[in-house]
């Protein structure tokens, strides 16, 4: 393209040439006065075609200017293409090692992972990222999508520049055993996942990734709160990662008057979290073949550690759609209350997250608080006493005193979802409450779940 842009120039410049000559001629040639005006008319019409000639060529090279970027930046997005699905090739085990915590600075570029399929409506997600997002440098987007859907996948180009989009190259089927081929989908998820963090972290070299899905919308100060928590996740190896997402964050169970408010849990939220490369490098060669979040919460990946959570969630579903078939989205996923407040957290100490001093603070102000009976609670009697507590013993007691107040009931390996050493906070009616084991509690039972 450059040189037949050269070209034209070297046309041009010979076409003025020529004419200048001509006109040279012209003008120098004895003439009788009629021939003078017929040679001023025709110094005149000369003059109007160059101009013309030169306009037509000046519109030639906009135009080949115009074709050689589309085409350098074509022949960029086919590099890139082709470096990506050679490195998708590539048998884990040939990567190098991932940086250590330590070597993390917590200025490090932050990129956010959207894991994207067959939901056009993944522009509602990157409309509020791309709108909230602080910086492009510091907060690069990479949208992985699977399934092949040409519709997401157009939505997803329509964004151009703003956002990368890269493709999950195996969409075949995967053999699963017989009674689990209804959870054919839970398997490319997982597969999908595992791709997906590679390419961040094997291929690109991030240090660090925010996750998200393709239908989640996350708060004005979604990005502020994973900037300003990502120093404390360095620096505390008790904690292994951040979630924006509180498993109880139903709006009445919730205190929207102090969003600030941020929490250690046991539970591993997932719907918008981040994680450290050297956690990936821990968890890539053992990564399963479906069900990963619910992975993630064995005891023998969570290994005793903890994640930051918030009171009110910084991302919310809209994704009815899914592998689910949107049971559990009905019932419970559409309450949970979004903020909608910015917390300047940047600004704000956290190190009351850390293990040492979060363990002593915590606990005083949880077994502390005055003891309740659920009928008690639920009959809104005693309203002087404020923050209280609830006890539970054993596994029937906790499901029904949750049951009874709206808490989620379920447990993985033992853990109840938000909880931290086996206590969950919540508001019941206006008021603090901690479900709590007693204070001499000792650790999870994985045969609770």
């Amino acid at each position: 393209m450059l040189k037949k842009s050269n070209l034209v120039l070297w046309g041009v410049v010979l076409f003025v040439a020529w004419n200048a000559l001509i006109l040279f001629f012209l003008w120098t040639r004895p003439q009788s006065s009629s021939d003078h005006s017929r040679l001023t008319e025709e110094v005149i019409r000369l003059a109007q075609d160059a101009e013309v000639e030169l306009e037509r060529q000046k519109d030639l090279l906009h135009q080949i200017y115009r074709y050689s970027a589309l085409w350098n930046r074509r022949k960029a997005t086919e590099a890139k293409r082709l470096h990506l699905s050679v490195a998708s090739s590539a048998p884990p085990s040939t990567a190098a090692p991932l940086p250590r915590r330590s070597q993390i600075s917590p200025d490090a570029v932050l990129p956010v992972l959207v894991i994207a399929c067959d939901r056009s409506t993944v522009r509602r997600c990157l409309d509020k990222l791309l709108h909230y997002r602080p910086s492009k440098e510091r907060f690069p987007i990479i949208v992985s999508q699977d399934c092949g859907h040409e519709e997401t996948a157009r939505v997803i180009a329509s964004y151009g520049d703003a956002i990368m989009h890269i493709k999950q190259p195996n969409l075949s089927d995967i053999p699963v055993p017989t009674d689990h081929r209804k959870f054919q989908g839970y398997y490319k998820i997982a597969r999908h996942y595992r791709w997906a963090l590679s390419q961040v972290f094997r291929n690109f070299k991030y240090q660090a990734a925010i996750v998200v899905e393709d239908d989640l919308e996350v708060a004005p100060d979604f990005f502020e709160y994973f900037q300003a928590a990502f120093p404390l996740l360095l620096a505390d190896p008790t904690l292994w990662c951040l979630s924006a997402w509180n498993d109880n964050g139903k709006e009445q169970m919730v205190d929207a008057n102090h969003p600030e408010l941020l929490y250690r849990t046991d539970f591993f939220p997932g719907l918008g979290w981040l994680l450290l490369s050297d956690l990936w490098d821990e968890l890539e060669p053992k990564w399963p073949k479906a069900f990963w979040d619910d992975w993630m919460r064995h005891p023998e990946q969570r290994q005793g550690r903890s994640c930051i959570r918030p009171e009110v969630s910084r991302t919310m579903t809209f994704g009815r759609k899914g592998v689910s078939h949107g049971q559990f989205f009905d019932q419970y996923l559409k309450f949970i209350k979004l903020n909608d407040r910015f917390v300047p957290f940047t600004q704000m100490d956290l190190s009351y997250l850390k293990k040492d001093e979060y363990q002593r603070s915590f606990l005083a102000q949880v077994y502390g608080a005055p003891e309740l009976r659920v009928e008690e609670l639920q009959g809104n009697q005693r309203r002087e006493l404020g923050t209280v507590r609830v006890q539970y013993t054993t596994r029937d007691s906790f499901k029904a005193f949750a049951k009874a107040l709206g808490v989620m009931d379920d447990l993985k390996s033992g853990v109840p979802r938000a909880g931290y050493q086996g206590i969950v906070s919540f508001l019941f009616r206006g008021r603090r409450v901690y479900l709590a084991p007693p204070s001499d509690w000792t650790g999870y039972d994985p045969s609770w779940s």
